[in-house]
């Protein structure tokens, strides 16, 4: 279990001698991504071309991408298909609650019961109906992930890339798209947050918006099919760099949502 002690502590608990492999130094190093030097992530042009940005972002530069594990991303990425918060967490929690291991970790305060999220052979079999009850009661979205489970499973020619970590962000993108319930900002989203690429840079609503506000570009007032979503995507590289293109958009996404449109923190 992770918490947060303060701005600048965080407190892993956690039973055994290793996480995912690793010891917890090793752990914490790579879920939280501090091989990134956040002082590289915007290039020295960014600063320059866009100083009172720049000072904006100040208090949102020590933000971390995490590494999440590859599935789970998929599993909550695709739970977030065009609702908030709100609900994408509560689905998840259902899921874990209902298909999930149960976890019991004595703390200092006692034994904390919890639910991880199930693993791809689990999903695999299970019912759709079943399923859609978490899922907000989508049966789309519950077969979706189903199928999704059991391709993974498989090795599916179209997940192949997906695990290798020497495709191009764009066969990897097209290789998730293959799969019902993935499209294009949803396999960026997973790409992002689940397969480390900090050059992938999903877009939604928000990013729209700032892109058309802080940066001019009139595309973004355009509605998001595939060819000005790719577009965008290039532009936002010109402007951010390509190696931490989406590391620096998800900075940028927090500053928008806090600082312009006053919205609360996830």
């Amino acid at each position: 279990m992770l918490s947060q002690i303060t701005a600048e502590v965080v407190e892993l608990e956690f039973e055994g001698d290793r996480i995912d492999g690793r010891d917890a130094e090793g752990f914490i190093h790579n879920y939280f991504s501090l091989d990134v030097d956040l002082h590289g992530v915007f290039p020295e042009r960014f600063r320059t071309r866009y100083p009172e940005l720049w000072n904006l972002l100040q208090p949102y530069l020590a933000l971390r991408v995490l590494r999440q594990d590859p599935f789970e991303a998929m599993v909550t990425f695709m739970c977030a298909q065009g609702i908030g918060m709100h609900l994408i967490r509560r689905q998840v929690s259902m899921i874990a609650e209902r298909f999930g291991t149960e976890v019991t970790l004595e703390t200092g305060n006692g034994p904390l019961r919890m639910h991880a999220l199930p693993s791809p052979q689990v999903l695999a079999a299970a019912d759709p109906i079943e399923l859609a009850r978490c899922t907000n009661n989508n049966r789309i979205r519950a077969e979706n992930i189903v199928s999704m489970a059991r391709a993974f499973l498989s090795g599916s020619p179209a997940l192949a890339c997906v695990g290798s970590g020497e495709c191009t962000l764009d066969s990897l993108r097209d290789a998730l798209c293959l799969h019902r319930g993935i499209g294009m900002k949803i396999a960026d989203c997973i790409a992002l947050f689940g397969l480390g690429r900090f050059d992938a840079f999903p877009i939604d609503t928000h990013v729209q918006q700032y892109l058309r506000e802080w940066f001019g570009i009139d595309a973004a007032r355009k509605s998001l099919t595939e060819k000005n979503y790719r577009y965008l995507q290039e532009a936002a590289r010109d402007i951010l760099g390509g190696r931490y293109t989406g590391y620096a958009g998800h900075i940028l996404f927090h500053c928008w949502r806090k600082e312009v449109k006053r919205m609360s923190a996830f």
